[in-house]
Parts: C-alpha cells; sequence; structure tokens
C-alpha cells in the first residue's frame, strides 16, 4: 500500500482569503465541496479498485467527481487543484488514485474569519 498525503502542509498553511474566494467563485467547485460534505450520500462506495481495504478518510476518487460534475477529466482536474492550492481540499494517493477530502479545518478558518471580520 503506498499511502501518502501530497498536500499535509495545507493543514497548517496561512489562510489566504483571496485565494479561497478565487477558489469559491465557480459553481462547480463549490458543487464539489458540498458533494464532499458528505461524500457516502453523494458517490459510489469508494476504493473497490484498491488491492487491500484502507482507511480513505471520507475521500472520494477524481473519477467519480468527474462522473458526477458531467465534465471532463481535465476540467475536473483543475477544479480540484484549484480547491487544493486554496487549501480547501486534502489528496491522498493509493497506489495509482487519488482519493479527495474536504480541509475541515481551512473551511472552519474560513468561517470563523468570515464571522468575525465582516
Amino acid at each position: 500500500m503506498n499511502t501518502n498525503m501530497e498536500n499535509n502542509d495545507q493543514v497548517t498553511k496561512p489562510l489566504d482569503v483571496i485565494e479561497i474566494c478565487k477558489a469559491l467563485s465557480n459553481q462547480t467547485r463549490m458543487n464539489i465541496l458540498s458533494w464532499l460534505k458528505h461524500p457516502k450520500e453523494n458517490f459510489p462506495p469508494q476504493g473497490g479498485c484498491l488491492d487491500e481495504p484502507v482507511d480513505l478518510k471520507g475521500g472520494v476518487c477524481m473519477s467519480s467527481i468527474q462522473a458526477k460534475a458531467g465534465l471532463t477529466p481535465a476540467t475536473v482536474s483543475n477544479f480540484l487543484h484549484t480547491l487544493q492550492r486554496a487549501g480547501l481540499l486534502l489528496s491522498e494517493r493509493h497506489g495509482k488514485w487519488t482519493y479527495f477530502r474536504r480541509n475541515e479545518e481551512t473551511i472552519q478558518r474560513l468561517a470563523a474569519f468570515l464571522g468575525h471580520k465582516l
């Protein structure tokens, strides 16, 4: 099993509200974050293609996100990268598959910032 966090530094990354707002300025990217809030309700069971059972921590394979969005793999990959760069998503690789989940810490920090500053 090959497990590594690709964006482990996102957990402690300083909050970049402008970058986050840019990432949230697209309806599909907002939908992706919304879908990932309740992955079991919005996506089929994950990890079936893996050789051994692993804890995906609620992560969803990019191909499942792409199928739900109904967009090309390249477009969804770009959207996921934008959300990840803003610190809103974390990714974890298992073999040749990458699973994405929400970065709840960043989302909570954003909510607190908006509630306090605005």
